[in-house]
């Protein structure tokens, strides 16, 4: 069934690691950092105002929402500049924030599946969050590392999986897809033609328009499968 395989791309948030605890981790040590430059930011904002105000950012400015760092950090500089501090903290607010973002655990099951695959295929992550997989204990498992901010759109907007075709020169026909996200993973890599392996560690999801190729609760039986 995979014997056409060559190349396998990995979604990352929720579906090689749990994103959430990570996520709240940083924004507390954002917030808490700047309870010490900024406090009046602080006295009058909660995390959960701030990330209402990121989102308001999106809104306003479309064109950047796919890069979730760029948007942080213009709107650490609204704040800053609203409550009368240096705007030019939020690149170092931006950088404490995305150090802590890379504190990830991945799953018991990713490192040693990726470990066999990786012998045999081409692996590839595709991220429309803001971790940087070279600082992640996943560093040595990939041999690209794509993500919404470099390719300049975020999935399921197809310029993240073209982007990863031009440079692996295979037919998108030629890869498998992994994700957890219905809408975002396996409905534009089922466009394009690629075989889809739908991850639900929670056992919840259920699908609509088509049967993913796998259904997995984790992805010890993806080496199975492709006999990796």
């Amino acid at each position: 069934m995979f014997e056409h395989i060559r190349l396998i791309s990995f979604d990352l948030d929720d579906t090689l690691w749990p994103t959430q605890p990570v996520i709240m981790a940083a924004e507390q040590e954002l917030y808490d950092w700047l309870g010490q430059r900024a406090p009046r930011i602080v006295r009058d904002l909660s995390i959960m105002d701030m990330r209402e105000r990121r989102l308001a950012l999106m809104r306003q400015q479309p064109r950047i929402a796919h890069d979730l760092t760029l948007v942080r950090r213009k709107s650490l500089e609204q704040l800053l500049e609203e409550y009368g501090y240096d705007r030019q903290w939020a690149e170092q607010g931006t950088a404490l924030f995305r150090r802590a973002r890379n504190r990830v655990t991945p799953w018991d099951d990713v490192q040693p599946v990726l470990s066999r695959l990786k012998g045999r295929y081409l692996l590839v992550s595709l991220t429309n969050g803001n971790a940087q997989v070279q600082q992640t204990p996943l560093k040595d498992c990939f041999h690209l590392n794509l993500g919404a901010a470099e390719v300049g759109a975020a999935k399921p907007h197809p310029a993240m999986f073209q982007t990863m075709a031009k440079w692996s020169g295979l037919a998108l026909e030629q890869m498998l897809h992994v994700g957890d996200d219905w809408q975002r993973d396996m409905l534009p890599a089922r466009q394009l033609g690629m075989a889809t392996a739908w991850v639900q560690r929670n056992g919840r999801g259920s699908f609509d328009s088509f049967k993913p190729d796998l259904c997995l609760f984790n992805l010890y039986p993806l080496g199975r499968y492709l006999q990796a």
